[in-house]
């Protein structure tokens, strides 16, 4: 196993370096985050273990790039920033998990098996069909360079519709995935939200199957 250390503080990056040795990881050391940027370019990691406070761009923007390049190695960031803003700010920009210092190795070590566990399978920040893009974590839509403002119940129907995109997706599906067990209104609300969806976003995006239920239409293109 291989792992990418980014941590700026010569004497915190030997120390995880050393630890994570004696454990039998193979482990590199890149003190910024074009550094790890490159390092990702040229090598494949298990893990990448990344400090936020980086002399260039902070851990999070770094995440965020990771992913945008297409590494999608399981992320754990180190920080000594607790508050919960920083820990929404980490995850949603794609990591994995998240430990404040100071922190036990055995507990880090142990986190880091189960990202392994876990591997590198894609999970984009930004869910993208044809020129649809949803960003989950701050529920805004966009069709090519043009914003689509959508309610609550629009956007958790239509992220739905880009997660499975040529899926027939059944009404009590649907229904299950926007509203709570205590929902006690009319039966056809799934197709008066499709319809929202149809006028905000064109009336061929999504596909009615008879007697099925709906379907978002591959490849999109408006």
């Amino acid at each position: 196993m291989r792992l990418l250390i980014v941590e700026d503080e010569p004497r915190m990056a030997a120390l995880l370096r050393r630890g994570f040795v004696e454990e039998g990881y193979a482990s590199d050391v890149a003190g910024r985050g074009a550094d790890c940027l490159a390092n990702v370019s040229m090598a494949d990691y298990d893990v990448v273990v990344l400090d936020v406070l980086l002399p260039d761009f902070d851990g999070f923007e770094v995440c965020r790039r990771l992913r945008q390049q297409g590494c999608w190695a399981p992320v754990l960031i180190l920080t000594a920033r607790d508050s919960i803003d920083d820990r929404v700010r980490g995850l949603d920009a794609g990591a994995d998990d998240y430990m404040v210092k100071p922190f036990s190795f055995a507990e880090l070590c142990a986190r880091v098996r189960a990202l392994i566990r876990r591997g590198g399978h894609q999970r984009p920040t930004v869910l993208q069909v044809g020129s649809l893009r949803l960003d989950p974590a701050t529920r805004l839509a966009w069709l090519d360079q043009d914003e689509v403002h959508l309610s609550t119940k629009e956007f958790a129907l239509l992220e739905l519709f880009v997660r499975h995109p040529g899926q027939v997706l059944t009404r009590s599906r649907l229904l299950d995935h926007a509203w709570d067990f205590t929902f006690d209104g009319t039966s056809n609300v799934v197709d008066q939200y499709v319809a929202y969806l149809r006028r905000k976003l064109g009336a061929d995006l999504i596909e009615t199957v008879r007697g099925a239920g709906y379907r978002l239409r591959p490849p999109f293109r408006k």
